[in-house]
C-alpha cells in the first residue's frame, strides 16, 4: 500500500456524519506506519472500543469506512477472518458492520463480515503477527496469492458498502 497523508485517510470516508469525521482520531503510531507491509490501513478507536477504521486503496480510489465492533463479544468459540482467512479463538475475529454510504446508509442499511479485531490482516498473512491459539488455515497459495486475495476480499467489502445496489452474498 502506498503511504497516505492524514487528509487523504480523513477525507476517504464513504459512510461518516461531519461529527464522526470531527471526532476521528488517527492512531497513535500513524506517523510511524510501515505502508509496505499493509494492504489497508485499519484500527481500533481506543476511546470507543466498539468502533474501528478501514482505510485502503480501490480501484474506485481512496475508500474509508467507520465499522461498528460489536459490545458484547461472545467467548469460547473459533472464528475465520473473511479478509485474511486467518482463524481465531474466542474474540480474535469479530462480525464487524458498516452503514452503507448514501441514501442507504442514511436508512440504517448496514453490511457486515467477520474480520481480525485488531484489524491486522496484513501482518497476519505476512507471518509479521501470530494468531495466539488459532492461526492461517493451510492451503496451496504462496504469499503474494494470498495477498491478492486479500487486496480483493477487501475491496468487494468496500464496494459493497459504497454501492448500496451491490449483489448481497448468498
Amino acid at each position: 500500500m502506498r503511504a497516505l497523508t492524514a487528509d487523504e485517510v480523513r477525507g476517504s470516508f464513504v459512510n461518516a456524519t461531519e461529527p464522526e469525521l470531527e471526532r476521528l482520531e488517527l492512531p497513535w503510531w500513524f506517523d510511524a506506519t510501515l505502508w509496505d507491509t499493509l494492504d489497508y490501513l485499519g484500527w481500533v478507536d481506543p476511546a470507543l472500543p466498539e468502533r474501528g477504521y478501514l482505510v485502503s486503496e480501490t480501484s474506485f480510489g481512496v475508500v474509508g469506512i467507520i465499522l461498528r465492533l460489536p459490545k458484547n463479544r461472545p467467548r469460547g468459540r473459533r472464528a475465520l477472518c473473511n479478509l485474511c482467512w486467518t482463524q481465531h479463538p474466542g474474540q480474535g475475529a469479530l462480525l464487524m458492520v458498516a452503514r452503507r454510504a448514501g441514501r442507504a446508509g442514511l436508512n440504517h442499511n448496514t453490511v457486515g463480515t467477520y474480520i481480525c479485531a485488531d484489524l491486522a490482516c496484513s501482518l497476519y498473512l505476512r507471518g509479521l503477527r501470530r494468531a495466539i491459539g488459532g492461526g492461517r488455515m493451510p492451503e496451496t497459495l504462496d504469499e503474494d496469492a494470498r495477498v491478492r486475495r486479500l487486496r480483493d476480499n477487501v475491496e468487494d467489502f468496500l464496494a459493497r458498502v459504497v454501492d448500496s445496489d451491490a449483489p448481497r452474498p448468498v
